[in-house]
């Protein structure tokens, strides 16, 4: 007796998508832009009455897209063939423009498809990726140029007290002040915590050069965006000039493999970074971290903690993820399961299969982008 393992396969029988607009705890800016909300885009798919949840931090456009594009690309496809479904979602937007908006849609549809399967193999998903370590280190992020010294020495310091061991602060608004600040930040956690500065692009490239050699008397080990990300030339400057022990970081606003690479080999960064809500999802973060083991260079994920936690503890080349106050914040309000980190790192709960989150509806409703 013969089985259809074709016809037994679990197909994607319904796509949801919804979008979540919260305001921040205090209003946010950085070198570049301000705000005071953030909003989630999620995506719930289905098989065998499983539900897979995947999401993307992005304007509630992405979910227009995802209805009007995705949903019928992937509805009735083998919830088993990821990588599968991602090859269609990627020819689907083909005119519409990946990079930006569809790339975001993508990867929450992606996410939530490695979520379903998972679930539907009854295993975590670091297992289902294949884990090469048990935990991974995260560094607190936030330090907003909106914050005044007080706000910005507690919040640093206030990391530091609980374990983590790197914590970063945004600089670039007001390039004067910014040396006075890393100052006092560096005061307030202490000599045996790693401070990290990102100025978002906001400096030219010889102010960036500038800044950090005067960052370098506080033992600032990391300068991201010192310059834009579109600037490479920019960015190989300042890490040939720069201090030694000072690692040069971009990638975050990476959409697909050809820009890693591109930043790659132009030698800009000491340190990538994707983020897998923006990369073309968990598939293209892995397509991210392929790059940087071909290349022997460090890989650090871009916000989105409960995602990341995941598929860093899956990849050799990453370093640590960003433990980012707006996404904690939002990841703790709307999901049962978002995680807590020990002793400076976040590790999967392996007792629950996928991400190892819920929904939590009826806290999610009065958010909600109707």
């Amino acid at each position: 007796m013969t089985t259809d393992l074709k016809s037994a396969a679990p197909k994607i029988d319904k796509i949801a998508v919804s979008a979540y607009t919260i305001p921040t705890d205090f209003p946010e800016s950085d070198g570049t832009i301000e705000w005071n909300k953030t909003t989630i885009v999620l995506v719930e798919v289905r098989s065998n009455h499983v539900s897979g949840l995947g999401y993307t931090y992005a304007s509630s456009s992405a979910a227009k897209l995802i209805h009007e594009v995705l949903e019928e690309t992937v509805q009735g496809h083998d919830a088993m063939d990821v990588s599968g479904a991602w090859m269609k979602m990627v020819q689907a937007v083909r005119n519409v423009g990946r990079p930006g908006i569809a790339s975001t849609a993508i990867s929450a549809v992606d996410i939530s498809l490695w979520d379903l399967k998972a679930k539907l193999l009854r295993l975590p998903l670091v297992k289902l990726l294949g884990a090469v370590r048990e935990a991974i280190p995260i560094y607190g992020s936030g330090g907003f140029t909106s914050y005044s010294i007080e706000q910005l020495r507690n919040q640093l310091s206030g990391w530091a007290r609980a374990g983590i061991g790197m914590v970063k602060m945004k600089i670039g608004r007001a390039p004067d002040e910014d040396p006075g600040r890393v100052h006092s930040a560096r005061g307030a956690i202490g000599p045996g915590v790693q401070l990290f500065v990102d100025a978002n692009g906001a400096y030219s490239r010889k102010q960036a050069l500038w800044f950090a050699r005067r960052f370098e008397a506080d033992d600032v080990r990391w300068f991201e965006e010192p310059v834009s990300s579109d600037d490479l030339a920019g960015l190989r400057l300042i890490r040939d000039q720069g201090p030694a022990g000072m690692n040069i970081a971009a990638g975050e606003y990476g959409y697909d493999a050809n820009y890693f690479r591109r930043m790659l080999e132009s030698g800009a960064v000491d340190v990538l970074q994707a983020d897998a809500t923006r990369c073309l999802g968990i598939t293209g973060f892995m397509q991210a971290a392929a790059l940087c083991v071909a290349r022997s260079m460090p890989l650090s994920a871009h916000t989105a903690p409960t995602v990341h936690m995941h598929t860093c503890c899956s990849q050799p080349p990453a370093v640590h993820l960003e433990y980012f106050h707006d996404h904690v914040r939002i990841e703790k309000m709307l999901f049962d399961g978002a995680p807590e980190p020990r002793n400076g790192k976040l590790a999967p709960d392996l007792s629950r299969p996928g991400l190892g989150i819920d929904l939590r509806r009826r806290d999610a409703e009065k958010y909600e982008v109707r």
